[in-house]
């Protein structure tokens, strides 16, 4: 007879790795125009010349990290002396941390973390691409981030501008943008604008059958047959394509699975995807709050708290309002409103009368906001 309850040391994984945002599978479908594009424009650097630059654009979970980490990895497989650097700029946002990650790539190890400046830095990392005759390709991920703090011109004009203070040096950038209301060509100076001229590849949401292979083919990788039915499969389907990123399918497939282990069942069934997508649908929030710092989480915090009585606020009452335990001036209370609008935390929008008021109001609910932000 066929057990229905798997035993305490059994698994419904095949491949856990599988449902990891990391993961980069070795079919990689629906995305070959972009690939090819991308290729293209790197190939000059494959033949020691500077590679054109590159703008990926498109929706969160769309594929274009995944499309550049792939070739990334081929171009490593392939060559010694194109080298691709992935930054994160979630993460690292700052002209210094960029080019420290630059000078891991090259050197395996960080740069000092006291005692070194740019110009020391940015030396080092010329000295070994002219030494050992390399090309350096930069893949700034996120690079929205960059212009919320200011540091997109910084960054760029020293990477494309390198060759004018280093003879011989080359260096290629493909900006990822998941903010589809950014206008990098207008968000830039004319002294970057200039040597940037970048070719835009746009990625489009995924289609429901797209979506539907897709996850079919991370099951048949990442679980034992017969785990998850043709009818969950939908389910699944049906819910990564209401939230309209694909990492919240893949998240919600290794949660509905982790919730059968716990119960100690050998199949997926509809209360385990309807409870991890309780979860799931929250990635966006969770991910974006971590990027945030103590001072904007501040301002969500009481902007969440407002929004618990009204769910619209007038920005100048809500500057006075969180005035009183954040000291902030209205510049600067406007400039992280403005970011959390762009990050899509918050909507920001005016209504006429005595002149435009600005109104705020939260994308999300704000138990919820609060709860992520604790």
């Amino acid at each position: 007879m066929k057990k229905n309850l798997l035993m305490w040391d059994e698994t419904l994984f095949r491949d856990p790795e599988v449902f990891e945002f990391d993961y980069v599978p070795e079919q990689f479908q629906f995305r070959e125009n972009q690939m090819r594009e991308l290729a293209f424009q790197i190939r000059p650097g494959m033949r020691g010349g500077r590679p054109l630059n590159s703008i990926c654009k498109g929706l969160p979970g769309t594929g274009k990290t995944t499309s550049v980490r792939k070739l990334f990895s081929e171009i490593s497989d392939a060559t010694k002396k194109l080298v691709p650097v992935y930054v994160n700029c979630q993460i690292d946002n700052t002209k210094f941390a960029i080019f420290s990650q630059i000078y891991r790539k090259l050197t395996g190890h960080l740069p000092p973390a006291s005692g070194t400046s740019f110009k020391q830095l940015f030396d080092a990392i010329a000295r070994i691409l002219l030494k050992e005759e390399i090309v350096l390709l930069v893949a700034l991920d996120d690079a929205n981030y960059l212009l919320y703090e200011n540091e997109i011109n910084k960054v760029l004009y020293t990477l494309l501008r390198a060759h004018e203070a280093y003879e011989g040096v080359r260096m290629g950038v493909i900006v990822i943008i998941s903010d589809l209301d950014v206008d990098l060509a207008k968000a830039v100076d004319a002294r970057v604008t200039s040597v940037f001229r970048p070719t835009e590849i746009y990625f489009p949401p995924y289609e429901q059958a797209e979506i539907r292979e897709i996850m079919q083919e991370r099951v048949m990788q990442g679980l034992f047959p017969g785990i998850l039915s043709e009818e969950m499969l939908s389910l699944v389907v049906e819910q990564t394509q209401g939230s309209g990123d694909l990492r919240v399918g893949i998240d919600l497939l290794k949660r509905a699975t982790m919730s059968a282990e716990r119960a100690a069942r050998r199949t997926i069934d509809r209360d385990d995807i309807c409870g991890a997508y309780m979860i799931s649908k929250y990635l966006h929030l969770s991910f974006t709050l971590k990027t945030l710092t103590d001072e904007e989480r501040k301002i969500l915090k009481a902007l969440a708290l407002a929004s618990l009585d009204k769910k619209e606020m007038n920005a100048g009452d809500v500057h006075k309002t969180i005035s009183q335990s954040v000291e902030i001036g209205y510049t600067r209370f406007y400039e992280v409103i403005k970011k959390l609008d762009a990050l899509r935390i918050i909507n920001l929008h005016y209504r006429e009368g005595k002149g435009r008021t600005r109104l705020i109001s939260l994308r999300y609910d704000p138990q919820k906001v609060l709860e992520y932000l604790s």
